[in-house]
């Protein structure tokens, strides 16, 4: 899931909020995880929640925003779940197969699930869901990775889905828990020409109406009765309704938090963190995310970063730690490497390798021809300024990370680098990404799987087809191989991937995203996804 600066959303995109962690408040047993053994869940109510990003499309196949994702979590089921032990669980499919080579995999479906619409949830409504996603038609770049190298999908008969891959394929379980992969009616697909405002499920909840730039409305289905494995409940969700309200500005939804109008917020700024947890009606949970960590990604195919010397000196010129200190006051952690360390096959050796050192910096320029420097202290070279335009969204960037920004962009400054900062909407953010037209840009990924970096770093996902930004080509073979290979072979060659990204400079790691939420003391039952994200289906409020 991708958070961009600009889900994500979703980021990034991912693009839940602000991404915070401090002293990594967790555990589903404390806070807002779950009531008391000798507590009952209360039915009834409405689940308020502000959020600090919006969400620009509902259909979670078509975006890798986060804030979708949090959303049509709720509305779409999985063929698979990932329990927070990252074990799976039955969910629409009641159990699986998959042969040794993780070639085919065949999927049994669960009997009597329908979608909201009434139409049953059979495997025809799977196979036309995925092959939906696989045609180029639907510009479908997020969840058409987490599917992988897929040769066909069949359907043998009514609750047999079978999909076979043309090379061995480990990480399709992960993947298919996640919402993106989600199912939908496929009589609703079928006849609507436009899904970036509707979706129809087979959810415990129905998406009422959705309004970009305000919100979400979602009422609870009665007779849902199918929920994943590792749910603490079965049958219909607690809450009668939830609303997501898109609030970006922090006092609105902090004030709103306090008085008991909202009972969830994310994106708790750093400023207020410790008085929304010194609060005694109010509670902070940290979750930190896996995946690739928040970064600047170089553009390697244009401009000054085309040479390797520069994106080094450039990499050496950051001061992560100190920038991510100032605009977070302590609340975040530094990221060290390109992969989070909550990661699968994260590499702890990766953080020795590189750092802040303004003399490597200058010394690495002077090597590349960029010598002399104007009045300003902008070093040039053949009669050109090393000027730098970092392309941001500005609808989605969080204030704290303009400041992070800011703060980079005098660091450099300290080697001769003028980066300047370039604020669009999020249409621009696409369009100059798409153009080519930027020497760098930042999100994150949010994912278990190692294999998110494909969806960073291969070259089949070099804009517009997806987010590699920093169009790099020499991961390819080593991404291609990791997927099928084995345990011990995919750890290798992670570990080699990870190396490469940060002695050539592909990215500068900047910080560990993770989801900071804010929630009345009353709200009980929340479970945690294992892309870091809230799952509503066991919540009810304490009234």
């Amino acid at each position: 899931m991708r958070k961009r600066h600009s889900s994500a959303k979703t980021i990034g995109r991912s693009k839940i909020g602000i991404a915070l962690a401090f002293s990594f408040l967790t555990m589903i047993g404390t806070a807002a995880n779950a009531a008391s053994d000798t507590t009952k869940p209360v039915d009834g109510g409405t689940l308020n929640v502000g959020l600090a990003t919006d969400a620009s499309i509902i259909d979670p196949s078509i975006t890798g925003s986060s804030v979708t994702a949090l959303i049509t979590r709720n509305i779409v089921d999985s063929l698979v779940g990932q329990a927070e032990d990252n074990k799976f669980t039955p969910w629409l499919a009641e159990s699986w197969d998959i042969s040794g080579d993780n070639t085919v995999y065949t999927f049994h479906l669960r009997q009597g699930v329908t979608f909201s619409d009434g139409t049953p949830l059979d495997a025809a409504a799977v196979k036309y869901n995925f092959d939906r996603i696989l045609d180029p038609k639907t510009t479908s770049s997020y969840a058409k990775s987490l599917l992988g190298p897929i040769d066909k999908i069949e359907a043998p008969d009514s609750r047999t889905v079978v999909i076979r891959y043309r090379q061995s394929f480990a990480p399709l379980l992960q993947g298919l828990s996640l919402p993106y992969l989600g199912i939908q009616s496929s009589a609703y697909l079928q006849k609507t020409q436009s899904t970036t405002n509707t979706v129809i499920g087979s959810g415990p909840y129905v998406l009422d109406n959705f309004t970009k730039g305000s919100g979400s409305k979602l009422s609870r289905r009665a007779d849902y009765n199918w929920g994943p494995g590792y749910a603490a409940h079965k049958g219909a969700a607690h809450f009668d309704q939830i609303v997501f309200k898109y609030l970006p500005e922090a006092s609105v939804r902090l004030g709103a938090l306090a008085s008991g109008q909202l009972q969830a917020i994310d994106a708790v700024p750093p400023a207020n963190y410790r008085s929304v947890q010194g609060n005694g009606k109010l509670q902070v949970v940290t979750r930190e995310n896996p995946g690739v960590n928040s970064a600047y990604f170089l553009n390697t195919s244009k401009g000054p970063f085309q040479d390797v010397k520069v994106r080094q000196a450039f990499q050496s010129a950051v001061n992560g730690p100190a920038a991510v200190k100032a605009a977070f006051f302590g609340t975040l952690k530094p990221a060290d490497n390109i992969l989070g360390p909550s990661t699968l096959y994260y590499d702890k050796d990766i953080p020795r390798s590189w750092g802040f050192d303004l003399g490597k910096a200058n010394r690495l320029l002077d090597e590349a021809g960029w010598s002399q420097k104007d009045a300003d202290g902008v070093r040039k070279k053949d009669g050109n300024r090393l000027t730098l335009h970092y392309v941001y969204d500005s609808t989605s960037l969080a204030a704290t990370e303009v400041t992070l920004a800011q703060a980079v962009q005098y660091q450099v400054r300290q080697a001769g680098f003028d980066l300047q900062l370039d604020p669009v909407d999020a249409g621009g953010w696409t369009a100059r990404t798409n153009a080519n037209d930027y020497d760098l840009v930042s999100f994150f990924y949010v994912r278990a799987e190692p294999d998110i970096l494909r969806t960073v770093f291969h070259s089949a996902y070099i804009p517009p087809s997806g987010q590699n930004a920093s169009r790099v080509k020499s991961l390819d073979e080593k991404l291609t191989k990791a997927v099928g290979a084995s345990d011990a072979e995919r750890k290798k060659l992670y570990a080699e991937i990870q190396k490469e990204v940060i002695d050539q400079a592909y990215a500068v790691p900047l910080f560990v995203a993770a989801y900071q939420l804010g929630a009345s003391k009353d709200l009980h039952g929340i479970s945690w996804a294992t892309n870091a994200k809230p799952n509503f289906y066991d919540a009810w409020l304490d009234r």
